[in-house]
């Protein structure tokens, strides 16, 4: 079942694994597997135009520390799951942060299917878990860096270049380009145009991503599921600051908040991509619970 040659010192295995989504896009993602039996499997959604790379040593630390199998993958035209070039991508937030992480726990029940289901989600992951459908294999969710953000949000000077990213040079070079060159800006990651446009209307409406409900999100129905929801925020998250992350809670009801000030661990700014580095896996164990 799996590579040998992807066993490590610490007995962590690990393959390349591959499963579609109802609409037929196909993902590519990579499963880590402890030593011995595991009590939970980790479906790890990624945030925004992060590739699963990213979180390979937080994944095998869940392995190897944790007991937990873990499923890392990357959404529909991105990272190891591009097929086309994203000016061809007609990919937005909703196909990966539903149909794509739907189809991630679909397949990871299908495979170890008495299995409880964990979903650790960084940013975009958890805003949208309370729109997904069938969540009764659900364990528990943690949500990392993860809230509904509107521009003003952001302090200063970092909001400036949001402002830049949604009414300046993001606006005009996708524009342009046919996608979000974001690499070539020097805005982070390359994105498909529908997604860029989508989460642009979401982060300059107070109702964030309330105008998709009924089109192309379906109603939050998180209340009917019983699985414990935690939520981590950062104190130098300037991306999503941490009332953006307790904003979210609404629409979890209840949720555990955490408040992680990296210097109370001896650790420089970790703000909101930087705590599954390797260099801030001294916060994981707060991360997990």
């Amino acid at each position: 079942m799996f590579d040998t040659d992807n066993a490590s010192e610490d007995g962590v295995r690990d393959r390349k694994v591959v499963f579609k989504t109802r609409d037929g896009a196909e993902l590519v993602g990579r499963l880590y597997h402890p030593a011995m039996t595991p009590f939970a499997i980790v479906v790890l959604n990624a945030a925004t135009g992060v590739s699963q790379s990213y979180y390979r040593h937080f994944a095998r630390w869940l392995a190897a520390e944790r007991g937990l199998a873990c499923l890392t993958y990357d959404y529909r035209d991105m990272g190891a799951s591009a097929r086309i070039h994203p000016r061809q991508s007609r990919a937005d937030m909703a196909d990966w942060g539903v149909t794509d992480a739907e189809a991630a726990r679909h397949w990871v029940h299908r495979e170890m299917p008495e299995m409880p289901i964990w979903i650790i989600v960084h940013s975009l992951g958890a805003m949208l878990v309370p729109m997904q459908g069938a969540r009764e294999n659900v364990a528990r969710v943690i949500g990392v860096a993860s809230g509904e953000v509107h521009h003003s949000d952001h302090p200063w000077p970092f909001r400036a270049m949001a402002m830049t990213f949604w009414f300046g040079l993001g606006p005009l070079a996708t524009a342009a380009f046919g996608y979000l060159p974001g690499r070539t800006i020097g805005f982070g990651s390359d994105l498909p145009r529908p997604a860029y446009w989508q989460w642009r209307r979401w982060c300059i409406s107070r109702s964030f991503h309330h105008s998709d409900i009924g089109a192309r999100l379906s109603e939050p129905r998180w209340g009917k599921s019983d699985a414990p929801v935690r939520l981590v925020a950062f104190s130098d998250d300037e991306m999503i600051p941490p009332h953006c992350v307790w904003r979210l809670g609404a629409r979890y009801g209840e949720y555990e908040p955490v408040l992680i000030d990296p210097a109370e661990s001896g650790l420089d700014k970790v703000g909101h991509l930087g705590v599954f580095a390797p260099r801030n896996k001294a916060l994981w164990d707060q991360v997990l619970g």
